[in-house]
């Protein structure tokens, strides 16, 4: 038998090093951006073209190459930064395998020019498919000027993966904001189709967060500062109310390299239990400063995965800081009653007291035990049944007491009405906890989940509106400033054909701003941001085959929006009301996401359930 394992060519070697670094034009950009943060660079500037497909361009003024380093410098495994196994465990650079180079330079066509600062001339460098084409002296500023033209040109498979140039750029404006808020000394500047998108002047971390996200960010930003003899916290966070449904504005830098790690996340997020909604994302630029021996940076291709020591004991120390700096800019959970609507429908609420209930009340069993002296902790326990049938009796409202007289008078009804195939015919319906309705049906009964059934409802109501062409839009008197960070600003600028058709009216007003000028007639008053929130969210995971299914969509997260009041359900007839339009719909049984609106419990299972 002839042996079969060979040595990979260093040409295939290259383009499966380059296939785990470069996965994108993105991919590309942070190492070229990272090379020339080593560098010492203090303006470095980003040029883009075709998403980065025809060209990348980073041209900084750090300290250049000489003619050998330069040529070293597109080999693989070449690297300024590892002399020994040591240095792996004490890297605080950005660049260190001497991958980065050489991998671009197996998927596309580079050229160098790069300048020591005691060096009269320079050197040009021309790469193709890692073979070199030219190597000469040059004129050229100091530092280093890198192109990357034709990306992938000699890998059509991975070329036809990439998305489209909207989705590509917001990739590289990701990459380009996570470096440049690791790095706010430094000046960047990032040019687009020749259009200029940012230009940072270096400064401090504050002024480089409202410089890249957004003026809205100024007001709300929240210092953190703790220092441990393990690990030093440093950055700011987001006030709660700055908090959005939209996840991308999270950052953490270890020893100033942007990490992604859930675990981490959740002690921050952990930190602002019961200041934000559950479903909301809080704002943070964090930096950990820790002994490099306690981390691993070198645990995946992109270097944004990393693992510690001891994670726990991060964990805790960066939730103790979080809770510490809301703390100490008075920042606290407040209890506002007259937002909260399940209090608002409270009878004690609504009902005005009068003096008979007062009367009745100061009668009471427990307001005698609590007004008492030296009661306050002591409630009798003799004859307490009878005590607490009495408090019963004095603490029903006309309201309970119709609702007592309606559940009996509809029991007696489901004695000796008819059996009927009509769900919710006559007025056999009861509201179940605000939340469900239960009915009668021939073969037994049958409850609906009142919220799923509002989005079926609304979901073929807004279809056919879309279909029709005809879906109305409310003029706002005041038109909505909606501030968004780069990246997302350039998926809504790309939804907003869609969002026109569901009753939206937005258009661009400045950089990363839109005006809301119209939504749609049924949207609440104050719901127009998280609407535009959840949009962008959707966008951010769309496949890029789910362009023709962003409309139906958008639909479903509209229709959920407009579904989220249970109470006006509380008349008969506004529950007969639903329950007919329900059983009007082409699919009643489940919601457009596929959840079940109703079910049915038989008579039989009814009869197993009473033994």
């Amino acid at each position: 038998m002839p042996d079969v394992i060979q040595l990979l060519s260093d040409h295939i070697a290259n383009q499966i090093a380059a296939g785990e670094v470069i996965q994108r034009p993105a991919s590309a950009v942070k190492e070229l951006l990272e090379n020339a943060v080593d560098a010492g660079s203090t303006e470095i500037q980003l040029v883009i073209k075709d998403a980065g497909k025809e060209l990348l361009q980073v041209i900084d003024n750090g300290c250049g190459m000489s003619p050998t380093d330069a040529r070293m410098s597109f080999e693989r495994h070449a690297t300024s930064k590892i002399r020994d196994i040591n240095d792996l465990f004490s890297i605080r650079t950005m660049g260190f395998r001497g991958e980065a180079l050489a991998s671009v330079a197996a998927v596309a066509q580079v050229e160098l020019k790069t300048k020591k600062q005691d060096s009269d001339v320079g050197t040009r460098i021309a790469v193709e498919a890692t073979e070199v084409k030219a190597q000469e002296p040059c004129a050229t500023a100091q530092g280093t000027n890198i192109m990357v033209k034709n990306l992938f040109y000699n890998v059509p498979a991975r070329r036809h993966f990439l998305k489209s140039n909207t989705t590509e750029f917001r990739h590289i404006v990701d990459e380009f904001t996570r470096v440049a808020l690791a790095h706010p000394a430094i000046g960047f500047r990032l040019w687009n189709n020749n259009a200029e998108q940012f230009h940072l002047e270096g400064g401090n971390l504050k002024t480089r967060i409202v410089g890249l996200l957004g003026n809205s960010y100024e007001k709300n930003l929240v210092p953190v500062e703790e220092k441990t003899d393990i690990l030093n916290i440093s950055g700011f966070i987001g006030k709660p109310e700055a908090a959005t449904r939209t996840r991308g504005m999270q950052f953490f830098f270890i020893n100033n390299r942007f990490i992604r790690n859930p675990y981490l996340h959740h002690a921050v997020v952990q930190a602002y239990e019961g200041l934000i909604e559950k479903d909301a994302f809080p704002f943070y630029v964090l930096f950990l400063e820790v002994d490099p021996a306690r981390v691993d940076v070198n645990v995946h291709p992109t270097k944004q995965e990393v693992k510690f020591e001891d994670d726990r004991l991060m964990y805790t120390y960066l939730n103790a800081a979080v809770k510490h700096a809301l703390a100490r800019y008075n920042i606290a959970p407040s209890l506002d009653f007259t937002l909260n609507p399940e209090i608002q429908q409270l009878s004690s609420v609504q009902l005005p007291s009068t003096h008979e209930h007062r009367t009745n009340t100061e009668k009471g069993y427990l307001f005698n035990t609590f007004t008492g002296k030296n009661q306050a902790h002591f409630i009798e326990k003799k004859d307490s049944l009878q005590q607490w049938k009495e408090l019963y009796s004095i603490a029903q409202s006309p309201e309970v007491s119709q609702a007592s007289q309606h559940i009996e008078h509809t029991q007696q009804q489901l004695h000796v009405q008819k059996e009927t195939d009509s769900a919710g015919a006559g007025h056999n319906i009861l509201l179940v906890q605000g939340s469900m309705l239960v009915t009668t049906v021939k073969s037994g009964m049958m409850v609906i989940h009142i919220r799923r059934a509002q989005e079926r409802i609304w979901y073929e109501r807004l279809l056919q509106e879309w279909n029709d062409g005809s879906t109305p839009s409310q003029q706002l008197l005041f038109p909505i400033s909606y501030e968004l960070s780069p990246q997302d600003a350039i998926l809504l600028n790309e939804a907003l054909p869609d969002l026109a058709r569901i009753g939206f009216d937005i258009a661009p007003f400045g950089q990363n701003t839109f005006a809301v000028q119209g939504v749609p007639t049924e949207l609440p008053a104050g719901e127009e941001k998280n609407v535009l929130d959840e949009v962008v969210e959707q966008l951010k995971h769309e496949s890029p085959d789910a362009v023709g299914k962003r409309a139906d969509t958008l639909l479903i997260n509209m229709a959920r929006r407009l579904s989220r009041s249970r109470y006006t359900l509380q008349q008969p007839e506004s529950q007969q009301a639903l329950i007919d339009e329900l059983f009007a719909c082409t699919q009643p049984e489940y919601t457009p996401d596929g959840k079940k609106v109703f079910t049915m419990i038989k008579k039989e299972q009814l009869d197993d359930m009473l033994g």
